[in-house]
């Protein structure tokens, strides 16, 4: 049967490995490509117009909607086939605080918060089930050395308000602030992924995805060139050991997630391949609650009345 999948970052890392093996494994399957240009990435299956594109700045809320809009225009149409499935990949992480989108939020939390969840929330009528939401998150939500690596510091839990603002933690301009949020917004897509659950329609599952450490991808892209240098060349050696995952590792169980392949309960948190626990923090329906009433107002979206 023809469907839609909705993808985020698939122009690289992770995402384009899992959207070129998406069409490999689902030639029925139409990936809706969300890109912040006009040039669409070049995957298999493109001749065979089962790519295709929506053009969007995931830090600009006005841009999130308008490319919401032309995907639910054409489904009306009938040019694109029924909605089955939404990929929320892309990720950012700067190297301070204060970075801003056009809307004056934090740009972290902008693209990995508030994007995906207008995202999910513009389309939620769309999905024909079985669908399957997955975002992607990080196990740097757990914020010990094991999961972290030192790389990166664990979160810091403020008021969403506060969260979405800049300057939410200390030293708000140094890149330990940028990566405290950036750790921080991952931990706020998994108690949103826990949220969705409770109130998406039956048939529409969602799940967080934790590709692992990833080396080489364009997360860092924002860092200083010592630390973009690091993340290219000297750190994806780490993907001989147990500590990191390779982009090619990666990107196929996020396609296979996707692909329903991998069995998960809605809500889960799925450590590649497998269902898992995430941080015991991660479990709290009362601030899930509270974000979810906070994005719902910040995005001016209905639901923010619990």
């Amino acid at each position: 049967m023809k469907s839609t999948v909705v993808m985020t970052g698939a122009s690289r890392g992770i995402g384009r490995v899992a959207a070129e093996r998406i069409l490999r494994a689902s030639p029925d399957t139409h990936l809706l490509v969300v890109t912040r240009d006009s040039t669409a990435p070049r995957l298999p299956g493109a001749g065979d117009h089962a790519v295709s594109q929506v053009c969007a700045d995931l830090a600009s809320q006005d841009s999130v909607r308008s490319a919401a809009a032309e995907i639910r225009d054409r489904m009306s149409s009938g040019e694109l086939p029924p909605l089955r499935g939404f990929v929320g990949n892309a990720g950012i992480q700067y190297t301070n605080a204060l970075t801003t989108g056009p809307e004056g939020f934090e740009a972290t939390f902008a693209v990995n918060v508030l994007a995906n969840h207008l995202f999910v929330r513009l389309l939620e009528e769309r999905f024909t089930a079985p669908a399957r939401i997955v975002i992607t998150a990080s196990d740097t939500h757990f914020g010990d050395l094991r999961h972290n690596l030192g790389l990166v510091p664990g979160p810091v839990w403020r008021s969403p308000d506060v969260l979405a603002r800049p300057g939410a933690f200390p030293r708000p301009g140094t890149t330990s602030a940028g990566r405290t949020a950036y750790s921080t917004s991952k931990l706020a897509v998994i108690h949103l992924v826990h949220e969705y659950a409770r109130r998406l329609p039956t048939g529409i599952e969602v799940l967080s995805y934790n590709p692992g450490f990833v080396p080489g991808t364009g997360l860092a892209r924002d860092a200083g060139p010592l630390s973009r240098f690091a993340m290219r060349r000297i750190l994806p050696a780490m993907t001989l050991t147990p500590f990191a995952t390779g982009p090619t590792t990666a990107g196929g169980h996020l396609a296979d997630l996707v692909l329903g392949k991998v069995r998960a309960p809605t809500g889960s948190y799925v450590d590649r391949g497998r269902v898992a626990r995430s941080s015991q923090e991660s479990y709290d329906p009362g601030r899930e609650a509270e974000l979810w009433e906070t994005v719902e107002r910040l995005t001016g979206l209905p639901g923010s009345g619990g």
